[in-house]
């Protein structure tokens, strides 16, 4: 079987509708790359870069041409909006697809201690590094988006052991288990894609944290979350959805209880914050990495 290889390159505010665009018409998994070439053993920080690359694969078969011609309209919307190249294509056999695939993810390393691991490459962990090893599938969620990176940083910062979490648009499952392997007592995922509840599984599985932590799909309202229940609230999914579930993700949370909150831009921080603050989630921190913020919060 023969592989189409389709990426562009675009500005960090169009990297969440464009990635859905391609994991909605893809069939080989989707990536998210951002520049590397930085050494956090020397405290340096991944660079900011002026685009992402988003890439996805689908299989030559009778539905290539509709599939391709769907992602190329996500793409000519966004340019619309603002001047990005033209949508790149390559063609390639079932194994090369497969090596060239999983050649864009590497250890990478998040935070102090934090270390993601794709499960097929080996990686020797040292000192008091905290190893995540993850398969992204078709999910979001690698480590590699900033969204993720910062998310994963204000974990490690924040749980001090023995929390409950709940993980709102659950993904890959990196944050629950992040959460997990940093010491809370458990994590309830929500995600409302169905191939994402099984790579979230599957990932706590490998990391050995499967006891704790349970994925269901959906979202809230949900028959298995009960008021002011949970010591911490994780979503990383998008301004608009926070917005919208505001008052629910503020009674998910006990009273003192923290958040950490991304997938929003820049422009839309002073909009969640204000629909937060009337919801009694009061802003603790907030840090950014180009056009991305996440937020520290807590309910008070």
């Amino acid at each position: 079987m023969k592989w189409l290889e389709l990426s562009v390159d675009a500005p960090s505010e169009f990297v969440e509708p464009l990635s859905h665009i391609f994991y909605k018409y893809g069939s080989g998994g989707v990536s998210v790359e951002s520049k590397a070439g930085f050494n956090p053993d020397e405290g340096e920080k991944p660079p900011i870069s002026d685009t992402m690359t988003i890439r996805t694969y689908i299989r030559i078969d009778e539905n290539t041409i509709e599939r391709r011609g769907n992602i190329e309209v996500g793409v000519k919307l966004v340019n619309h909006l603002y001047p990005i190249e033209p949508l790149r294509e390559r063609e390639m056999e079932e194994e090369d697809w497969e090596s060239n695939w999983k050649e864009h993810f590497h250890p990478i390393r998040v935070g102090n201690r934090l270390v993601i691991c794709p499960t097929w490459r080996a990686y020797e962990t040292c000192l008091d590094e905290v190893l995540i090893l993850l398969d992204p599938g078709m999910a979001f969620g690698t480590g590699h988006h900033p969204t993720t990176r910062m998310c994963m940083e204000l974990i490690e910062r924040t749980v001090k052991g023995g929390e409950s979490v709940l993980d709102l648009g659950s993904g890959s499952g990196i944050l629950s288990i992040t959460a997990v392997k940093m010491g809370a007592k458990k994590s309830i995922g929500l995600e409302i894609e169905s191939n994402a509840v099984t790579v979230s599984k599957d990932n706590s599985a490998v990391n050995g944290v499967s006891e704790n932590i349970t994925i269901f799909e959906g979202t809230l309202p949900h028959s298995q979350i009960t008021g002011n229940f949970f010591d911490m609230v994780l979503a990383n999914i998008s301004a608009k959805v926070l917005i919208d579930l505001s008052e629910l993700i503020a009674r998910s949370v006990k009273p003192e209880g923290r958040l950490i909150l991304s997938g929003v831009l820049q422009q839309s921080l002073a909009d969640v914050q204000d629909v937060m603050n009337a919801n009694e989630i009061q802003f603790d921190e907030v840090i950014r990495e180009g056009d991305w913020v996440a937020i520290l919060a807590s309910r008070h």
